[in-house]
C-alpha cells in the first residue's frame, strides 16, 4: 500500500462546491493539486443555467467552511430562513418554524457566489491549479491513467496520475469507470419529477415582495412551488412537476395552458412573476436523482465523495451539506493514516451509512414538502413537536433539527426521528390545540423510547453543531 506523501502531486476532477473545498482542504495539508473541471470558469463565462440558483446552507456546512476560516464570509453573503412559509390554495399564509426559537434556521445562499469563493481561494493557497473545459473520458485504474478531452479544441490526452479524488457531481465520470471494475456498483433512482427555475423581482429599492426570512411552499399534493431569498431582494423560485401526465412539464405546452396552470394553482405568486413565461420556456427542465454506490475507492489510487458517491434529491437541503462534511471527515482521515488505502476505506466505511440515510430522507422530506405541508394535522404535529422540543430539552430530539442543527450522524438522525415521529403522533390523537398536550404522558413516552436510544448512541450525540 501507497504511503501518503505531502510532496506528490493529487489529481481532482470536479471544482464544483465540493471539489473546490476538498482541494482547499488538500492545500493547507500541503498537497500540491491539479483540478480538472468539465465547465468554462464561471467566474469568467456564462454558464449554462438550469441547476439551483441558491442553496440551503445549515450546521453541517458551516462547519466544513469554518475549518477553513471562511464561514464569517459565508454568513455574510447569507440569509437566515426561519421556517417553512406555507402557501395554501385558499387562506391565509402559515409559517411553519424549522426550530424551537430563531435561533435555529437554516441559510439561502447563491451556489455561483459559494462556487467561486472557493476556487478563489483554493488558487489562492498557491498549492491549487484549476484546469476548465477539461473532460474526463476514460479512468484506467491499473495503469493510473486518464483519459482527457480539451472541450476548447476537441483533443483527447492521456495524463498519468498518482492519487485521483472524484468530486465531479451525480453524472460523474469517475464513479462510472469504477462502477466497470469487479465488486464495485452504482444505482441511480431518478425521480419521477423535475425542475424548473423562475424568478420573483425585487420590490422597489431592493425590497423583498414576500417574507425575507422563510423558505416559502406552495404544497399542491403531486407537484409544487418553492421559492428561497437573495439577497438583491429577490427570489428564486423552483417549480417541481411530473415529467408526464395530466399535469407535469409536458401537458403545459403552450403559453396559455402555463398562464391558465398558475393562475388556477398559485395565483399569488403569478402576480410575482413577470417573466413566467420566458422563464419556463427558456430554462432548461432539470431532472434528480438519487446514487449509491460501492465502494467508493479503488484501493489507495481512487476514491469519490459527495454527488460523485452519493447523489440525492434538493428536498432536505442537504446535498451540498453532506458533501462538505465528507470534505472534513476526508481531511481528518488523511491527518490519521499514514497509507491512502487506509484513509479512504475508513471514509467509505464511515460515510456510507449516513449518505445513504439523507438520501433516503430526502425523498421522504418531498412527499412531507409538496404534500403534508398542507394539512392540518401535520401543522398541529408540528406545533406538538416544537412544544416538546422546548418542555424536554436534550431529552426529545426532532429529525429535522438533529439533520439541520447539528453535526449528530444522519443515521442516528433517521432513527431517531422514526421515534420521536411516533410519540408526536400519538400525542397528537384527540387534540386540537398544541398547547393541550399531555406533558406528563409526554415525559414517560420520551423517558421510556427516546431516553435508552440516546443513552445507547451518546458517543454520537456528542458532537456538537
Amino acid at each position: 500500500m501507497r504511503e501518503i506523501e505531502r510532496t506528490e502531486p493529487l489529481t481532482l476532477a470536479g471544482a464544483g462546491l465540493v471539489g473546490s473545498l476538498m482541494a482547499l482542504f488538500l492545500a493547507r495539508r500541503g498537497f500540491q493539486v491539479d483540478v480538472l473541471e468539465r465547465r468554462p470558469d464561471m467566474r469568467r463565462e456564462t454558464v449554462e443555467a438550469g441547476r439551483s440558483i441558491n442553496l440551503a446552507i445549515s450546521a453541517r456546512g458551516l462547519h466544513a467552511l469554518r475549518q477553513v476560516g471562511l464561514d464569517d464570509e459565508a454568513r455574510r453573503h447569507a440569509i437566515p430562513m426561519r421556517g417553512r412559509m406555507i402557501h395554501p390554495l385558499a387562506g391565509e399564509l402559515t409559517l411553519q418554524p424549522y426550530g424551537k426559537d430563531d435561533s435555529q434556521h437554516i441559510n439561502s445562499i447563491s451556489r455561483a457566489w459559494l462556487n467561486q469563493y472557493l476556487m478563489t481561494h483554493a488558487e489562492g493557497t498557491g498549492k491549487v491549479r484549476i484546469r476548465f473545459k477539461q473532460r474526463i473520458q476514460r479512468v484506467d485504474f491499473d495503469s493510473s491513467t486518464l483519459t482527457v478531452v480539451d472541450e476548447a479544441s476537441g483533443a483527447s490526452r492521456e495524463e498519468r496520475v498518482t492519487v485521483l479524488l472524484g468530486a465531479d457531481g451525480s453524472g460523474s465520470a469517475v464513479r462510472q469507470e469504477m462502477a466497470r471494475l469487479p465488486g464495485h456498483a452504482s444505482t441511480q433512482e431518478p425521480l419521477s419529477h423535475g425542475y424548473k427555475e423562475l424568478s420573483i423581482p425585487a420590490g422597489p429599492g431592493g425590497s423583498w415582495r414576500m417574507e425575507k426570512h422563510a423558505l416559502h411552499i406552495w404544497p399542491r399534493g403531486t407537484f409544487m412551488l418553492i421559492a428561497l431569498p437573495n439577497q438583491d431582494g429577490s427570489f428564486t423560485c423552483t417549480l417541481f412537476l411530473p415529467f408526464e401526465g395530466p399535469v407535469s412539464f409536458a401537458s403545459l405546452d403552450s403559453p396559455s395552458k402555463l398562464t391558465a396552470f398558475f393562475q388556477e394553482q398559485f395565483p399569488d405568486a403569478l402576480a410575482l412573476i413577470p417573466a413566467l413565461t420566458q422563464d419556463f420556456f427558456h430554462n432548461p427542465t432539470g431532472s434528480m436523482v438519487t446514487v449509491k454506490s460501492a465502494p467508493w475507492h479503488v484501493g489507495g489510487r481512487a476514491v469519490v465523495l459527495g454527488d460523485a458517491a452519493h447523489a440525492i434529491v434538493p428536498f432536505f437541503g442537504q446535498g451540498m451539506n453532506c458533501g462538505f462534511e465528507d470534505c472534513g471527515v476526508l481531511d481528518a482521515l488523511l491527518a490519521r493514516h499514514s497509507r491512502w488505502e487506509e484513509a479512504f476505506a475508513e471514509f467509505f466505511r464511515l460515510r456510507k451509512p449516513h449518505a445513504d440515510a439523507i438520501a433516503d430522507m430526502a425523498v421522504e422530506n418531498f412527499i412531507e414538502m409538496r404534500d403534508s405541508t398542507a394539512s392540518p394535522r401535520f401543522l398541529l404535529e408540528k406545533q406538538v413537536e416544537k412544544v416538546l422540543l422546548n418542555a424536554f430539552p436534550g431529552q426529545f430530539l426532532s429529525r429535522y433539527t438533529l439533520v439541520s442543527f447539528s453535526r449528530v450522524p444522519y443515521r442516528l438522525a433517521y432513527e431517531v426521528g422514526a421515534i420521536a415521529g411516533r410519540i408526536v403522533s400519538e400525542l397528537t390523537e384527540g387534540l386540537t390545540r398544541a398547547e393541550d398536550v399531555d406533558l406528563e404522558r409526554a415525559a414517560r413516552l420520551v423517558r421510556e423510547r427516546l431516553v435508552p436510544f440516546l443513552e445507547e448512541h451518546k458517543d454520537g450525540f456528542r458532537i456538537e453543531g
